[in-house]
């Protein structure tokens, strides 16, 4: 009996511990490294439960929190701080951030990367893209999936080629800054992943863009 108690007092007090205040809204709140900790401590606890004899139980699971919390802390933490420095670095661009879950994906708009039916990357969007590499070739156990989209005008065959082409653009002045090739993937999917509606000049704008998925490494 004491041992569960042990387990999410102490998986608890570790969580806890990564307790920050949000820069942007100024509200406290546990960090998504923190919450990997509580939920690989967890795990590890239940693991080691089952994985040790009744006699050894107890020091099972205190072994299985220890070893999941390290884990899941690990990862977690190891993309809060990236995201945190991609944030700052990409402040003012009209590159956004987001989180989804242990991934970051950047979203870049057209009309900081490239002009109509062109694979050129704009000024813009190469300054940009050296301030991303700067972060990602810190972070050496990311990997990055660069994706182009287009929108639904035009030939289907020259869109798929057009965004294949946008991607290998992207992913080139990433290497060119540092980034090692090995961690990058390429594909162009033309106007297969629209984000928005292709019946206004709008939503067509929204569709044209280029992904960036940074995926930590196992």
């Amino acid at each position: 009996m004491r041992a569960k108690i042990l387990v999410p007092a102490l998986a608890l007090t570790v969580a806890l511990s990564g307790c920050t205040t949000n820069p942007y809204t100024g509200e406290s709140q546990t960090s998504k490294g923190a919450w990997g900790v509580l939920a690989g401590a967890a795990a590890g606890a239940a693991v080691g439960a089952l994985s040790s004899s009744k006699g050894d139980r107890k020091k099972g699971i205190l072994t299985g929190v220890a070893a999941g919390a390290a884990l899941g802390g690990g990862i977690g933490y190891y993309m809060d701080v990236q995201e945190a420095k991609l944030r700052e670095k990409l402040e003012g661009t009209g590159v956004s951030v987001t989180r989804n879950g242990d991934e970051l994906i950047l979203n870049m708009p057209n009309n900081v990367t490239f002009d109509s039916a062109s694979s050129q990357l704009k000024a813009a969007g190469a300054n940009t893209l050296s301030g991303v590499a700067m972060v990602v070739a810190e972070f050496d156990k990311t990997r990055l999936n660069v994706v182009g989209h287009t929108d639904s005008t035009g030939a289907r065959d020259l869109n798929m080629k057009l965004s294949r082409d946008r991607a290998d653009s992207v992913a080139a002045q990433l290497i060119g800054h540092g980034v090692a090739g090995s961690r990058i993937a390429t594909t162009g999917v033309g106007p297969d992943q629209p984000v928005a509606s292709n019946s206004t000049a709008e939503g067509k704008a929204q569709n044209r863009r280029v992904t960036i998925t940074l995926t930590p490494t196992a």
